[in-house]
């Protein structure tokens, strides 16, 4: 189907949609021009985007639709930018819009919805720069907002999309300062639910007249399944669900590569960035260089570095900068050059800042030891997916020539990891044990998660006993990397074999 025709068919199901009985847009007018808008949008072409909506502000000025399209792109343009400056100054925008919409058409289904989506907006930006207790109050608005909306319109199905995410994220949110602040609100939220919610849009939009939602349904699904959920079907779902969007969209480039990357699909996340969308109409985004080079260093190729020194020179945000560094100081140890090793270590050290938990993790090893060039490629390796490659690399040495402590963990962890993606599932549990037993009392992470993935593999043999002993076992080791993430997920594996 052409992309002209897709988007004609969009429109004259929107009409459909603006015309429904129960629908009365009085003053939200989601008129052909706020359409193509919002279709910019969400392909990243926000400049395009922001023409149309200031000419919607002279020909309809009272369209209480502008303030949430305005919202979506100052949302789209945080997230790619990842500029803190940007955010702390257009964060004043948000009680304004909300002030313009509280006057309108209460009758309207996007009265409620349009105030909702703002403030869930809003606070899931401010959860990446600590501002904990103002997103928590902003998402107990849009909770109560959404849920409010959905009793005086059950037939707008939009209502789901806010609450799906808002119930998948509150249900796997690891301890913190954001859940207990959440706490103190009594919300509590539901991981499977949301994930149901979302996926049953996912699914039926395109059969209705909300099919011009659909991109951003997929959007905030993909977020749930690959960040917030890690679930084991995320590179099928977001493959499946992305297909029907239009090629022309970078925002479904940067979900399929995300998705790939870390789900060890590797050489494909590498073929849609390099063939990814660009031009003068995109929205800057230098975090897709970021990750195409990590995928280049995944398959040891140093050429990474290029497009790590290409994101550091175009990046005006705050995060991924120690962590690119970090991953220059690799590159420069497997090209045997310990000087330049040396000195990107001190930029980890020197450069960027620590909102991010990437760039924590990066600050943690540049000021442990040098990692063993051994492991380290294993490393890259299995999170590239080249299983057979990371074994034939870690073969090559025995335990005995990795030094107690973190460099022997490391090894039987790397091995298990490898192992257990290769569905080697005896092999992979024996370097699990071996793993705790070496690293239980130190600070890495390689032994807890030794623990998480062990239950793991006994779940998926229907071995509930021992499933529950190995979370149990991770979520008991304390003081190490990455606590709150594995000790949450451990939890969501409880729950599931409950």
């Amino acid at each position: 189907m052409s992309q002209v025709k897709y988007y004609t068919i969009r429109l004259a199901l929107f009409i459909l949609l603006l015309t429904a009985p129960t629908a009365l847009f009085a003053n939200f007018d989601f008129n052909a021009n706020c359409l193509r808008a919002y279709q910019n949008i969400f392909e990243l072409k926000l400049n395009t985007a922001k023409a149309l909506i200031a000419n919607e502000k002279k020909v309809n000025p009272k369209n209480a639709i502008i303030p949430l399209l305005e919202n979506y792109v100052d949302y789209f343009h945080l997230l790619t930018t990842e500029s803190k400056a940007d955010f702390d100054n257009l964060k004043e925008n948000k009680s304004k819009r909300l002030d313009q919409i509280e006057g309108d058409d209460k009758s309207s289904p996007y009265y409620l919805y349009a105030q909702a989506e703002i403030n869930l907006q809003w606070a899931l930006i401010r959860g990446r720069y600590g501002e904990y207790f103002t997103a928590a109050r902003e998402i107990k608005k849009a909770n109560g907002l959404l849920q409010e909306n959905t009793k005086k319109f059950p037939g707008f199905h939009l209502n789901s999309k806010g609450l799906g995410v808002i119930n998948a994220f509150l249900g796997n949110l690891p301890d913190g300062m954001l859940k207990s602040t959440l706490a103190t609100f009594g919300i509590k939220g539901n991981l499977k639910s949301g994930m149901n919610m979302l996926d049953n849009l996912a699914e039926n939009l395109p059969k209705s007249t909300y099919e011009p939602f659909y991109e951003e349904v997929v959007f905030y699904y993909v977020f749930v399944l690959n960040d917030i959920a890690h679930s084991p079907d995320a590179y099928q779902k977001t493959m499946k669900y992305t297909s029907r969007i239009a090629d022309s969209s970078l925002l479904k480039s940067y979900l399929q590569a995300a998705v790939c990357a870390k789900t060890s699909h590797n050489a494909e996340a590498i073929q849609i960035l390099q063939n990814r969308p660009s031009g003068n109409y995109y929205t800057a985004f230098p975090y897709l260089d970021f990750l195409l080079g990590s995928c280049m260093l995944n398959k040891l190729d140093v050429s990474a570095a290029m497009y790590f020194n290409k994101f550091l020179q175009q990046n005006k945000g705050v995060n991924y900068i120690k962590d690119a560094n970090l991953h220059l100081a690799w590159v420069s140890l497997l090209k045997g050059d310990t000087g330049a090793y040396s000195s990107f270590v001190t930029k980890v050290k020197n450069n960027g800042y620590l909102y991010q938990e990437k760039d924590k993790q990066a600050l943690n090893e540049a000021n442990g030891p040098k990692p063993d060039l051994t492991l380290l490629k294993a490393r890259l390796l299995f999170d590239g997916g080249y299983d057979t490659k990371g074994i034939a690399v870690l073969s090559e040495k025995k335990p005995e020539d990795f030094s107690a402590g973190r460099d022997r963990t490391e090894y039987y962890y790397r091995l298990g990891r490898l192992y257990d993606n290769l569905g080697k599932e005896d092999a992979a549990l024996a370097n699990y044990q071996l793993a705790i037993a070496n690293g239980k009392q130190l600070k890495y992470y390689f032994a807890a998660n030794a623990a998480l993935q062990m239950g793991k593999v006994y779940e998926k043999q229907r071995n509930k006993a021992k499933a529950k002993e190995s979370f149990n076992t991770a979520i008991q080791m304390k003081n190490h990397e990455y606590e709150s993430s594995i000790e949450t997920q451990a939890k969501v594996g409880l729950n599931r074999i409950k």
